[in-house]
């Protein structure tokens, strides 16, 4: 393992350990709920939103050290964010944010929280081209 990836791996367990953004939102405007059936991973995405912007947002449930950790840092990366551009965010940009490679498996760990926000700001049950992504 490359020192690199070493850092990587030790910053997905600080947020694994200790997840930023975590909890629920009273009255959230926007709420989210997806599971991971592969591994039991079960994620809820709450946002306050205002003039456009997330405002707010926080991440509830249980699953994996990667799936906690993606949802930690996604939503570190988001609060404060114009909507728009939150849902430009690509499984590439969540990818770079864990900086470890992943197999399918853990792929789909890893991007639970991106399913899971987008699904949430665009209303839907899936988001524009969810398919291509997989």
């Amino acid at each position: 393992m490359s020192g690199w990836e070493e850092i990587y791996r030790e910053n997905i367990l600080e947020h694994y350990r200790h997840p930023r953004n975590h909890g629920t939102i009273e009255q959230p405007d926007i709420t989210y709920e997806d599971a991971n059936p592969l591994c039991g991973d079960v994620l809820r995405m709450d946002f306050k939103v205002r003039d456009g912007r997330i405002e707010r947002v926080r991440f509830s449930g249980h699953g994996c050290s990667i799936s906690q950790a993606s949802a930690s840092m996604l939503c570190e990366r988001i609060e404060g964010m114009p909507l728009e551009e939150a849902k430009t965010i690509s499984r590439e940009d969540v990818l770079e944010m864990l900086g470890i490679e992943l197999g399918p498996v853990r792929l789909k760990c890893a991007l639970l929280a991106l399913k899971t926000m987008k699904a949430g700001l665009y209303g839907l049950g899936g988001w524009p081209g969810e398919d291509e992504e997989r």
